[in-house]
C-alpha cells in the first residue's frame, strides 16, 4: 500500500494563532479559531516502509464544525455509567436515581454534555442484553433531558440508539463505529443527530490480549477514514460524524502514547475529534496509581494535551478538575478568553 498523510505541526495558540491564520502564514487546526499550525509532517507509507519530512503547507481537507462546537474551546462530556461493572466507576451510579444525580452534578461542575451508557466496554467485559441496557439508560436519559441537559447515548445497539434519541438524547457515541449491530448504520442514516465513530481493535472481551499494528496512528487513521466513507455512502452526512481514535481499546501502553503523540494526524479526516482517555490503564502505568478512580491528575494532564492538539470534545469522569485546568491553560494561551 502506498499512501501520503499530512500531520499538522508547529502549533500556535490564541492571538498569535489568529494573526497567523489571517495573514495566511498558517491554517486553523480542525476549524478551531484559537489554534493554528504552521507546518505539516508529510508521511509517505509504502508497504512497511514509512518516511517523514516537514513542509510548510496546509491540509487538503479542512474541518467544518457543527453548530454545537464553538471553535473556541473543547466541549466537555461528562461520563454517566449506569452499570455495575465499568472499569472506573462501576456501581457508583447503577441505580436510576444515583445516575440522574451524578449527571446533574457533572452538569453543575461544568459538563456541556452527559454521555449515558448502560453497558461496560472495559477490557474483558461481557455484553449486556438489549432489554437490560434499555432498562438502565432510558429513565436516566428522559429525566436528564427533561431538565434541559444535553445527553449523548453510549451504545453499540441500534434499538438502544433509537429509544435513547426518542427519550431525548442528542448524540450517539458508538465504540464499535456502527459495526457491532448490523442495523446501526441504517438507524443512524434515518436520523439527523451527530454520531461518534470510535476505533477499536477487537471486541471488549479480547481487545487487550495481543493488539498489533504496523503503525498505530496510520492504521487507526485508515480504519476511521474507511468507516467515515462507509457511513457517508450509507446516507450519514459527513457533517454529522465525529471521530475518536479509541485510546485504550485494543492498544498497548506504547500504542496509546504513539496515538496521542500523533493526534493531530487525525485532523486530516476532516471531521471533529473526540478524545476519551479519562482514568485509563496507561495513565495508571505512567503515574503509578493503581486505583482508576484516583487517576484524576493524570487524566487532566491528558485532557490538556488533547486540547492543545485540537480535540473538539473531551470525554471525562472528572469534569470539575478538567474544566478548571482548561480555564487556566486557555487563559495562558489566550488571555482575552478569560473574561477577566
Amino acid at each position: 500500500m502506498q499512501k501520503t498523510y499530512l500531520r499538522p505541526a508547529g502549533l500556535v495558540y490564541g492571538p498569535d494563532a489568529r494573526l497567523i491564520i489571517k495573514e495566511g502564514r498558517g491554517a486553523s487546526l480542525g476549524g478551531l479559531s484559537a489554534i493554528a499550525y504552521t507546518l505539516v509532517e508529510e508521511i509517505e507509507r509504502n508497504g512497511p516502509a514509512v518516511s517523514r519530512r516537514f513542509l510548510s503547507a496546509t491540509l487538503p481537507r479542512q474541518t467544518e464544525l457543527p453548530s454545537f462546537l464553538n471553535g473556541e474551546r473543547p466541549l466537555v462530556m461528562g461520563i454517566v455509567n449506569v452499570t455495575p461493572d465499568s472499569f472506573s466507576d462501576g456501581g457508583l451510579a447503577e441505580d436510576t436515581q444515583q445516575a440522574i444525580a451524578r449527571g446533574v452534578q457533572l452538569a453543575a461542575d461544568g459538563a456541556d454534555m452527559l454521555d449515558v451508557g448502560g453497558e461496560s466496554t472495559r477490557p474483558g467485559s461481557d455484553g449486556v442484553p438489549e432489554d437490560e441496557e434499555l432498562r438502565r439508560v432510558i429513565p436516566v436519559i428522559e429525566e436528564l433531558a427533561a431538565r434541559g441537559h444535553a445527553v449523548s447515548i453510549d451504545t453499540r445497539k441500534a434499538n438502544v440508539m433509537r429509544a435513547a434519541l426518542k427519550a431525548g438524547a442528542r448524540m450517539v457515541n458508538d465504540v464499535s463505529a456502527l459495526t457491532y449491530d448490523p442495523m446501526a448504520m441504517e438507524a443512524m442514516a434515518a436520523v439527523s443527530c451527530p454520531v461518534v465513530l470510535m476505533h477499536a481493535q477487537g471486541d471488549p472481551k479480547t481487545m487487550q490480549l495481543s493488539p498489533h499494528y504496523d503503525d498505530v496512528a496510520l492504521d487507526v487513521h485508515d480504519w476511521l477514514e474507511a468507516r467515515i466513507e462507509a457511513c457517508v455512502a450509507a446516507g450519514i452526512a459527513r457533517s454529522r460524524i465525529i471521530a475518536d481514535p479509541g485510546i485504550g481499546f485494543g492498544k498497548s501502553f506504547r500504542h496509546n502514547l504513539d496515538a496521542l503523540r500523533q493526534f493531530t494526524l487525525f485532523h486530516g479526516l476532516g471531521v471533529p475529534l473526540l478524545m476519551g482517555l479519562s482514568r485509563k490503564g496507561f495513565i495508571g502505568a505512567l503515574t503509578g496509581e493503581k486505583v482508576a478512580g484516583h487517576r484524576v491528575h493524570g487524566s487532566t494532564g491528558g485532557a490538556i494535551w488533547s486540547w492543545l492538539n485540537g480535540a473538539h470534545i473531551l470525554r471525562v469522569h472528572d469534569v470539575k478538575a478538567t474544566v478548571a485546568a482548561l480555564a487556566v491553560a486557555g487563559a495562558a494561551a489566550d488571555p482575552d478568553s478569560s473574561g477577566l
